[in-house]
Protein backbone atom coordinates (compact mmCIF):
# COMPACT_ATOMS: atom_id res chain seq x y z
CA UNK A 1 0.00 0.00 0.00
CA UNK A 2 1.53 3.66 -0.76
CA UNK A 3 0.89 4.94 2.63
CA UNK A 4 2.79 2.37 4.92
CA UNK A 5 6.16 2.82 5.58
CA UNK A 6 8.07 -0.10 7.46
CA UNK A 7 11.06 1.05 8.32
CA UNK A 8 11.75 -2.42 10.01
CA UNK A 9 9.83 -5.64 10.05
CA UNK A 10 9.49 -8.01 13.10
CA UNK A 11 7.95 -7.44 16.82
CA UNK A 12 7.76 -9.26 19.97
CA UNK A 13 4.52 -9.88 21.72
CA UNK A 14 3.84 -7.44 23.89
CA UNK A 15 0.38 -7.60 25.76
CA UNK A 16 -2.77 -9.48 25.23
CA UNK A 17 -3.11 -7.60 22.21
CA UNK A 18 -0.68 -9.31 20.86
CA UNK A 19 -1.66 -12.77 21.26
CA UNK A 20 -3.39 -13.66 17.62
CA UNK A 21 -0.89 -10.80 16.03
CA UNK A 22 -1.68 -10.38 12.45
CA UNK A 23 1.80 -9.87 11.19
CA UNK A 24 3.15 -12.99 13.16
CA UNK A 25 -0.20 -15.09 11.32
CA UNK A 26 0.30 -13.03 7.62
CA UNK A 27 4.60 -14.19 8.28
CA UNK A 28 3.93 -17.85 8.64
CA UNK A 29 0.80 -18.32 6.08
CA UNK A 30 1.88 -15.38 3.09
CA UNK A 31 5.87 -16.22 4.01
CA UNK A 32 6.62 -18.95 5.53
CA UNK A 33 8.56 -16.25 8.02
CA UNK A 34 9.33 -16.28 11.65
CA UNK A 35 7.42 -12.63 13.14
CA UNK A 36 9.61 -12.57 15.77
CA UNK A 37 12.69 -12.05 13.73
CA UNK A 38 13.72 -7.90 13.61
CA UNK A 39 14.99 -6.34 10.93
CA UNK A 40 15.89 -3.25 9.18
CA UNK A 41 14.14 -3.19 5.61
CA UNK A 42 14.94 -2.38 2.39
CA UNK A 43 11.68 0.20 1.87
CA UNK A 44 13.76 2.22 4.97
CA UNK A 45 14.04 4.92 3.01
CA UNK A 46 10.42 4.82 1.34
CA UNK A 47 9.48 8.55 2.50
CA UNK A 48 12.93 9.88 0.43
CA UNK A 49 12.27 7.72 -2.82
CA UNK A 50 11.18 9.61 -6.09
CA UNK A 51 9.97 9.26 -9.59
CA UNK A 52 11.98 8.99 -12.74
CA UNK A 53 11.08 12.72 -12.74
CA UNK A 54 12.86 13.54 -9.76
CA UNK A 55 9.78 14.13 -7.60
CA UNK A 56 8.96 12.25 -4.16
CA UNK A 57 6.50 9.38 -4.64
CA UNK A 58 4.79 10.40 -1.50
CA UNK A 59 3.05 13.75 -2.23
CA UNK A 60 2.99 16.42 0.22
CA UNK A 61 -0.03 16.63 2.30
CA UNK A 62 0.03 12.63 2.05
CA UNK A 63 -0.56 10.55 5.22
CA UNK A 64 1.74 8.17 6.17
CA UNK A 65 1.57 5.42 8.67
CA UNK A 66 4.73 3.77 9.92
CA UNK A 67 5.81 0.70 11.02
CA UNK A 68 2.43 -1.52 10.93
CA UNK A 69 4.41 -4.78 11.03
CA UNK A 70 6.57 -3.97 13.82
CA UNK A 71 6.63 -0.90 16.65
CA UNK A 72 8.14 1.95 16.13
CA UNK A 73 9.39 2.24 19.83
CA UNK A 74 10.46 -1.60 20.02
CA UNK A 75 13.52 -1.72 21.56
CA UNK A 76 15.52 -3.94 19.31
CA UNK A 77 14.64 -0.72 16.67
CA UNK A 78 16.81 1.64 19.00
CA UNK A 79 19.92 1.81 16.43
CA UNK A 80 17.38 2.59 13.38
CA UNK A 81 15.19 4.61 15.19
CA UNK A 82 17.25 8.32 14.74
CA UNK A 83 17.84 8.04 11.03
CA UNK A 84 14.16 6.93 10.73
CA UNK A 85 13.42 10.52 12.73
CA UNK A 86 15.96 12.29 10.52
CA UNK A 87 13.97 11.33 7.54
CA UNK A 88 10.36 12.15 8.90
CA UNK A 89 11.52 15.29 9.71
CA UNK A 90 13.33 16.21 6.46
CA UNK A 91 9.80 15.33 5.13
CA UNK A 92 8.15 17.93 7.10
CA UNK A 93 5.25 18.17 4.56
CA UNK A 94 4.07 14.90 4.83
CA UNK A 95 1.59 13.61 7.72
CA UNK A 96 3.18 10.65 9.58
CA UNK A 97 1.04 8.58 11.94
CA UNK A 98 3.34 6.32 14.68
CA UNK A 99 1.43 3.75 16.71
CA UNK A 100 2.75 1.91 19.91
CA UNK A 101 2.41 -0.61 22.68
CA UNK A 102 5.62 0.78 24.23
CA UNK A 103 4.00 3.90 25.42
CA UNK A 104 6.57 3.74 28.51
CA UNK A 105 9.28 4.13 25.81
CA UNK A 106 8.28 6.93 23.80
CA UNK A 107 9.36 9.57 26.06
CA UNK A 108 13.16 8.75 26.06
CA UNK A 109 13.16 7.87 22.14
CA UNK A 110 12.27 11.13 20.71
CA UNK A 111 14.34 13.04 18.42
CA UNK A 112 16.72 15.92 20.08
CA UNK A 113 15.03 18.44 18.21
CA UNK A 114 11.50 17.31 19.24
CA UNK A 115 10.54 20.16 21.67
CA UNK A 116 6.79 20.42 21.51
CA UNK A 117 6.21 18.09 18.88
CA UNK A 118 6.85 17.98 15.29
CA UNK A 119 3.96 19.44 13.69
CA UNK A 120 3.90 16.53 11.34
CA UNK A 121 3.71 13.47 13.65
CA UNK A 122 0.71 12.16 15.18
CA UNK A 123 1.84 9.89 18.21
CA UNK A 124 -1.10 7.22 18.97
CA UNK A 125 -0.89 4.34 21.42
CA UNK A 126 -3.14 1.21 21.42
CA UNK A 127 -5.55 0.24 24.10
CA UNK A 128 -6.91 -2.93 23.32
CA UNK A 129 -9.10 -3.10 26.80
CA UNK A 130 -9.21 -0.87 30.15
CA UNK A 131 -6.19 -2.59 31.38
CA UNK A 132 -4.27 -0.85 28.47
CA UNK A 133 -6.17 1.95 27.82
CA UNK A 134 -5.49 3.08 31.83
CA UNK A 135 -1.61 2.11 31.32
CA UNK A 136 -0.70 3.79 27.82
CA UNK A 137 -3.11 6.70 27.16
CA UNK A 138 -1.64 8.57 30.69
CA UNK A 139 1.74 8.30 29.29
CA UNK A 140 0.48 9.59 25.79
CA UNK A 141 -0.47 12.86 27.41
CA UNK A 142 2.55 13.00 29.49
CA UNK A 143 4.83 13.76 26.73
CA UNK A 144 5.33 17.10 24.51
CA UNK A 145 3.27 16.52 21.17
CA UNK A 146 1.76 18.35 18.62
CA UNK A 147 -0.41 15.35 17.96
CA UNK A 148 -2.17 12.43 19.69
CA UNK A 149 -4.47 9.93 19.24
CA UNK A 150 -5.97 6.51 20.47
CA UNK A 151 -5.72 2.76 18.37
CA UNK A 152 -8.35 0.45 19.97
CA UNK A 153 -7.52 -2.32 18.35
CA UNK A 154 -7.73 -5.07 18.22
CA UNK A 155 -11.00 -4.07 20.40
CA UNK A 156 -11.61 -7.10 22.86
CA UNK A 157 -12.83 -5.70 26.29
CA UNK A 158 -15.12 -2.93 27.00
CA UNK A 159 -13.17 0.74 26.78
CA UNK A 160 -14.52 3.87 28.55
CA UNK A 161 -11.79 6.89 27.45
CA UNK A 162 -13.70 9.78 28.73
CA UNK A 163 -11.83 11.62 31.47
CA UNK A 164 -8.86 11.32 28.49
CA UNK A 165 -11.04 12.91 25.75
CA UNK A 166 -12.24 15.28 28.08
CA UNK A 167 -8.40 17.39 28.69
CA UNK A 168 -8.72 18.38 25.05
CA UNK A 169 -5.33 16.52 23.81
CA UNK A 170 -6.89 13.26 21.78
CA UNK A 171 -7.62 14.26 18.24
CA UNK A 172 -8.36 11.18 16.99
CA UNK A 173 -9.86 7.57 17.65
CA UNK A 174 -9.63 4.76 15.87
CA UNK A 175 -11.39 1.43 16.06
CA UNK A 176 -11.60 -2.15 15.23
CA UNK A 177 -11.83 -5.46 15.81
CA UNK A 178 -9.44 -8.63 15.52
CA UNK A 179 -8.51 -10.79 12.66
CA UNK A 180 -7.89 -14.01 11.35
CA UNK A 181 -6.48 -17.16 13.88
CA UNK A 182 -7.93 -17.33 17.34
CA UNK A 183 -9.92 -13.81 16.20
CA UNK A 184 -12.05 -12.80 20.02
CA UNK A 185 -15.45 -10.71 20.10
CA UNK A 186 -15.65 -7.12 19.18
CA UNK A 187 -18.61 -6.11 21.16
CA UNK A 188 -21.15 -3.55 19.13
CA UNK A 189 -22.13 -1.85 22.44
CA UNK A 190 -18.00 -1.42 22.92
CA UNK A 191 -17.58 0.47 20.33
CA UNK A 192 -21.41 2.46 20.58
CA UNK A 193 -19.96 3.47 24.21
CA UNK A 194 -16.44 4.80 22.85
CA UNK A 195 -18.50 6.56 19.68
CA UNK A 196 -20.92 8.33 21.59
CA UNK A 197 -18.07 9.62 23.87
CA UNK A 198 -16.04 10.82 20.98
CA UNK A 199 -18.92 12.77 20.09
CA UNK A 200 -19.85 14.50 22.87
CA UNK A 201 -16.46 15.96 22.64
CA UNK A 202 -16.15 16.62 18.86
CA UNK A 203 -12.91 14.25 18.51
CA UNK A 204 -13.26 11.94 15.14
CA UNK A 205 -13.99 8.55 15.64
CA UNK A 206 -13.34 6.08 13.13
CA UNK A 207 -14.58 2.31 13.38
CA UNK A 208 -12.79 0.79 10.35
CA UNK A 209 -13.47 -2.74 10.72
CA UNK A 210 -16.06 -5.01 12.61
CA UNK A 211 -12.82 -8.17 13.01
CA UNK A 212 -13.95 -11.45 11.76
CA UNK A 213 -16.08 -12.01 15.54
CA UNK A 214 -19.25 -9.26 15.79
CA UNK A 215 -21.57 -8.96 18.59
CA UNK A 216 -24.61 -7.44 18.36
CA UNK A 217 -28.03 -7.48 20.22
CA UNK A 218 -26.74 -10.72 21.49
CA UNK A 219 -25.85 -12.27 18.49
CA UNK A 220 -22.19 -12.86 16.97
CA UNK A 221 -21.68 -13.09 13.56
CA UNK A 222 -18.95 -14.64 11.66
CA UNK A 223 -17.27 -12.10 9.12
CA UNK A 224 -14.13 -13.40 7.41
CA UNK A 225 -14.18 -11.00 4.83
CA UNK A 226 -12.23 -7.95 5.81
CA UNK A 227 -13.87 -6.27 2.69
CA UNK A 228 -17.14 -6.90 4.08
CA UNK A 229 -16.02 -5.88 7.67
CA UNK A 230 -15.49 -2.68 6.45
CA UNK A 231 -18.44 -2.17 5.12
CA UNK A 232 -20.37 -3.24 7.76
CA UNK A 233 -18.45 -0.94 9.92
CA UNK A 234 -19.51 2.03 8.05
CA UNK A 235 -22.69 0.78 7.92
CA UNK A 236 -23.04 0.64 11.54
CA UNK A 237 -22.94 4.63 12.05
CA UNK A 238 -20.83 4.23 13.94
CA UNK A 239 -18.12 6.77 12.87
CA UNK A 240 -18.25 10.01 13.24
CA UNK A 241 -15.72 12.86 11.54
CA UNK A 242 -14.61 15.87 14.81
CA UNK A 243 -12.97 18.74 14.82
CA UNK A 244 -10.26 18.51 12.31
CA UNK A 245 -6.58 18.25 12.85
CA UNK A 246 -4.73 21.38 11.94
CA UNK A 247 -1.57 19.67 11.02
CA UNK A 248 0.74 22.65 9.70
CA UNK A 249 2.82 21.23 7.38
CA UNK A 250 5.88 23.25 5.85
CA UNK A 251 7.29 22.58 2.57
CA UNK A 252 11.05 23.04 1.59
CA UNK A 253 11.37 26.83 1.51
CA UNK A 254 9.91 26.62 4.98
CA UNK A 255 6.22 27.97 3.86
CA UNK A 256 3.06 26.79 5.67
CA UNK A 257 0.60 25.49 3.46
CA UNK A 258 -2.40 22.37 4.32
CA UNK A 259 -4.44 20.16 2.18
CA UNK A 260 -1.89 20.36 -0.45
CA UNK A 261 -2.50 16.44 -1.09
CA UNK A 262 -6.17 16.06 -2.43
CA UNK A 263 -7.09 11.80 -2.00
CA UNK A 264 -8.56 10.28 -4.61
CA UNK A 265 -11.29 7.53 -3.91
CA UNK A 266 -13.25 5.14 -6.12
CA UNK A 267 -17.07 4.77 -6.01
CA UNK A 268 -16.21 1.47 -3.86
CA UNK A 269 -14.72 3.84 -0.85
CA UNK A 270 -17.63 5.06 -0.38
CA UNK A 271 -18.78 2.29 1.63
CA UNK A 272 -15.25 1.93 3.58
CA UNK A 273 -14.81 2.26 6.95
CA UNK A 274 -11.89 3.39 6.56
CA UNK A 275 -12.88 6.69 4.69
CA UNK A 276 -13.00 8.71 6.68
CA UNK A 277 -9.09 8.39 7.78
CA UNK A 278 -7.90 7.25 4.56
CA UNK A 279 -5.20 8.53 2.35
CA UNK A 280 -7.28 7.38 -1.07
CA UNK A 281 -7.02 5.31 -3.32
CA UNK A 282 -3.62 4.15 -5.14
CA UNK A 283 -5.54 3.50 -8.09
CA UNK A 284 -3.45 0.21 -8.34
CA UNK A 285 -5.51 -1.47 -10.16
CA UNK A 286 -6.59 -4.32 -7.66
CA UNK A 287 -9.94 -3.83 -7.45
Amino acid sequence: MHDIWNPWHGCTKYSEGCLNCYMFYLDKVKANKDGSVIYKTSNFNYPLSKDKYGEYKIKSGEMIRVCMTSDFFLSEADEWRNEAWKIIKKRSDVKFFILTKRADRIKNNLPPDWFDGYENVIINVTAENQLRADERIPLLLDIKAKHRGIMIAPFIGEVSIDDYLKTGLIEQVLAGGENYEGSRICDYDWVKKVSDECKKYNVTFCFFETGTKFKKNGKIYNIPSKEIQSNMAYKSNLSFKGKEINYKLTNYQTNIFNNFYKPYFKEKCNSCGSKIICNGCSNCGKC
